[in-house]
């Protein structure tokens, strides 16, 4: 059987936006996705277009034959140019008489429609369902539903009528006219066609050229229709009704057959859905349908070949109209060839034979390989399988099959991707979290690290000097008598050298880089000792909630009660009028919490920032050092914890308050996320 190398339909992977809407409408399920890439399985692919038709992208392109059109037509033999009866559907700017014209400027010798050829198949068609009244057929004038069961229903390639299309039909009566040497050039709506011209034992069509490719021809060769009469007209021989083939069931009409709906001995059916729909029940049922008109578009006007974009009763109503007025206009002479082309062409060859090209899948999954890949789509029960048809298959378990087949990726799923994207969002939302910790972290560790450096200088630099004038002060101080006035002034000295000294105290202890010295410790009773230790206030009432499991945990206990001291009497200072102290203990395998709460006047917003700055304070001046919470969260940070605050300080959003929440590994080999 002979063959051209090039491919039918590809697609231009740069244009490719991976929506899936060929996958969806094509159905001899063509289109392989495998690592976010598609491409057509030439093997599969029956041709019908629907891809072309849907992609918004044009991503998809067919074969062009209009180079192979200009080499026939300089090949020096008589080339003849034979027209779908779809053009009026198409050329609604161009007459049918200027049409003919423009062809013949290209270089035709004559031009021809395909229209008789279609009245002689219809001839062909009455005759066999008359003659054989026990036999079942699939017509076949359309290449595309020919390919699909020859591919998918090999079982019934017996059914399928065995006549030519009437594209096949015309060039073999041209031949009888005009001699075996001639060269035909096929021009129409159809993809399918430019597969079907050799689709047989020898090549009958020696070009294919849709619609655009022969407005395109025209481009090229710079042809415009206002050059040419109108006058012009197709050369003989002339069709009769055949010039409604393109309509759904235009081959019953001009074969004077009818569609008995209450026989059903004779069903038309169009359409990717329905096609598909009739043909797999014409395959399991025993129904009374001898004869099934079936075309995998909606008329031959909606070929994937098409330029227009006028609506399809818009198309129908031009061809029927055109139909109509040439029969009409016809000459007796012209009329008495129409009646005589049956018994004319009585012995032409019309038949032909199929060979199956199976393309099935088959179904050689088990049940454990298509749930694997089920499962990589995220359908684990019942009600994941959504069948929402966004990859381009019906059901969720025919996308398995694809994959297992090899066709599709399990990615293609859309609401699985979406829940991914969603998953992805979250992590991406916690990571970005975290860096915003780490960095702010990493600021205040710079930070810190300067300040202690600096801290460390002058705490060595001025402790030394103010000891000596605090020794002195106090010795004038003893030895100052009665006098009121120098005893006032010198007592001042004392209290405010001994605030430089705590001052320096709290910086030598933030610029301390102390070890954590790690020892099994009782937080509970940590807590306690705090509470007996530390200063308490009037009015202040303290709570302990201890709702440890566990209360042993791998710690420093000086640092830690150095920073719950902290904690402790910043909490009821910030409640000098009393209030509610709560400390709260819990715990899991791996962490301790403290939480210690106040119900005092809270902490600003934009104070929250800063809380753990070194010599930033909330208090009245002369009350802290500032230096406090700064330590606190040093210590913490080497115990690799985590120290955080909670305020309100606005009554009309709430009970003010602050709450400071420790968090420390149980053990010092747990590090946290």
């Amino acid at each position: 059987m002979p063959t051209w190398d090039n491919p039918l339909i590809t697609i231009v992977t740069d244009k490719c936006r991976m929506c899936y809407a060929c996958v969806r409408e094509c159905p001899a399920k063509a289109i392989q996705v495998v690592d976010g890439q598609a491409r057509v399985i030439q093997p599969r692919c029956i041709g019908c277009g629907n891809c072309l038709r849907v992609c918004s992208q044009n991503a998809k392109q067919v074969r062009d034959d209009t180079e192979r059109a200009f080499e026939v037509l300089q090949s020096g033999a008589h080339v003849a140019a034979i027209v779908a009866p779809s053009f009026p559907a198409e050329f609604t700017d161009i007459p049918p008489g200027r049409l003919v014209a423009m062809i013949r400027a290209l270089g035709f010798d004559s031009v021809h429609e395909v229209a008789l050829g279609a009245d002689l198949v219809a001839y062909e068609y009455r005759r066999l369902v008359e003659e054989n009244p026990e036999s079942r057929y699939i017509a076949t004038p359309c290449p595309a539903v020919v390919s699909y069961v020859r591919k998918y229903h090999p079982r019934l390639i017996p059914h399928l009528a065995p006549v030519v299309s009437p594209m096949v039909a015309m060039a073999r009566v041209l031949r009888h006219d005009l001699g075996p040497d001639i060269k035909v050039v096929f021009m129409g709506p159809c993809v399918a066609k430019k597969r079907a011209s050799i689709d047989t034992t020898h090549i009958e069509v020696e070009a294919v050229l849709t619609y655009a490719e022969l407005r395109d021809m025209f481009r090229r060769r710079g042809i415009k229709p206002e050059a040419f009469s109108a006058d012009d007209d197709f050369d003989p021989p002339y069709a009769g009704l055949g010039m409604v083939f393109p309509i759904s069931g235009g081959l019953l009409q001009t074969a004077e057959m009818a569609e008995d709906l209450l026989t059903g001995e004779v069903v038309v059916a169009e359409g990717r859905g329905e096609f598909v729909e009739t043909i797999s029940e014409f395959d399991l049922s025993q129904a009374d349908t001898r004869l099934l008109d079936v075309l995998a578009c909606q008329g031959c006007y909606a070929g994937a070949g098409m330029t227009s974009n006028e609506a399809m009763l818009q198309r129908r109503t031009r061809v029927s109209t055109y139909a109509k007025n040439r029969l009409a206009r016809y000459s007796e002479e012209q009329e008495a060839q129409v009646a005589g082309a049956k018994e004319r062409y009585r012995g032409l060859d019309l038949s032909r034979e199929y060979v199956a090209d199976e393309q099935t899948l088959g179904d050689s999954a088990t049940e454990e390989e298509l749930q694997e890949i089920l499962h990589r789509m995220g359908k684990f029960k019942p009600e994941d399988m959504l069948n929402c048809g966004a990859c381009g298959y019906d059901g969720c378990l025919d996308h398995a099959r694809a994959v297992y087949a090899g066709l599709a990726d399990s990615e293609m799923c859309l609401p699985h991707a979406i829940e991914q994207l969603r998953d992805a969002y979250k992590e991406l939302e916690i990571s970005h979290r975290s860096l915003e910790e780490a960095k702010e972290a990493l600021e205040r560790s710079g930070r810190l690290a300067s300040m202690g450096q600096l801290a460390a200088g002058i705490a060595h630099e001025v402790n030394n000097p103010l000891g000596t004038l605090l020794l002195h002060a106090n010795l004038l101080l003893e030895e100052c008598g009665d006098d009121l006035q120098i005893k006032t002034d010198l007592e001042t000295i004392v209290d405010q050298g001994n605030r430089c000294k705590r001052i320096i105290s709290g910086l030598l202890n933030f610029a301390r880089q102390s070890r954590v010295l790690r020892q099994p410790t009782n937080i509970a009773e940590l807590v306690d000792k705090t509470i007996r230790t530390a200063p308490s206030y009037d009015h202040i009432r303290v709570t302990v909630r201890n709702e440890l499991s566990d209360p042993i945990a791998d710690i420093d206990p000086d640092q830690i009660i150095q920073v719950l001291t902290n904690l402790y009497t910043n909490a009821q200072q910030a409640m000098p009028e009393g209030g509610d102290l709560t400390i709260t203990l819990s715990d899991d395998p791996d962490t301790v919490t403290i939480k210690v709460a106040d119900t005092g006047y809270g902490i600003t917003e934009e104070n929250m920032a800063k809380l753990f700055s070194p010599f930033f304070s909330t208090k009245a001046v002369g009350m802290g050092t500032g230096l406090g919470l700064a330590v606190s969260h040093g210590i913490v940070k080497m115990h690799k914890g985590q120290i955080s605050a909670e305020s309100n300080a606005d009554r009309a959003a709430g009970p003010t308050g602050t709450t400071f929440t420790i968090t420390l590994p149980r053990h010092e080999e747990t590090r946290r996320e």
